[in-house]
């Protein structure tokens, strides 16, 4: 009966207004779903739509100065732990300095492009290792990253949801 009562719960709080947010907020920290799936996430569950956008920006900016600051220690441990991950660590780092020629050209532009661009390999969580692997400093890449995000933003919900949701 108590375990009853724990899903009860549960469930009733994640079906609430709070419960709603703090799903879309998980959602848009997620890698790869990020902002673009938790807008449509957070508007299905019953959101408005420039409630689901705010929260899905907060959620999806969380991320961006822990793996500026703290990704390439964590490569260099998993690395020192663990062969078999070091593929995936190089595949990452490779992925990160192939988009980085752009970034590195454009600068500020650059990395917002990368980021606001909503396709598969771009977002905030790819910005922001670009961002490590060149050793841009957290006052430059930050803003550039946020402001992408909020251009995803504005695309994912313009295409998800058309002008009139947006701007009636």
């Amino acid at each position: 009966m108590g375990r009853a009562l724990k899903v009860t719960a549960l469930s009733v709080f994640l079906s609430s207004f709070w419960g709603k947010i703090l799903i879309t907020f998980l959602w848009a920290m997620v890698p790869v779903i990020e902002l673009r799936g938790a807008i449509p996430i957070g508007v299905g569950m019953g959101l408005k739509l420039p409630v689901a956008i705010a929260v899905s920006l907060i959620g999806n900016m969380v991320p961006v100065p822990f793996i500026i600051i703290f990704i390439k220690k964590i490569f260099a441990l998993i690395r020192k732990w663990s062969k078999s991950l070091d593929k995936l660590v190089s595949k990452l780092e490779n992925r990160a300095f192939s988009k980085g020629e752009v970034v590195q050209k454009y600068a500020f532009w650059g990395l917002f492009i990368l980021v606001a661009i909503p396709l598969p390999g771009t977002g905030a969580w790819t910005g922001a290792l670009v961002a490590a692997m060149l050793d841009m400093p957290l006052k430059k890449s930050v803003p550039a990253i946020a402001l992408g995000v909020v251009g995803a933003a504005v695309i994912v919900s313009f295409v998800t949801y058309g002008a009139s949701e947006i701007f009636f």
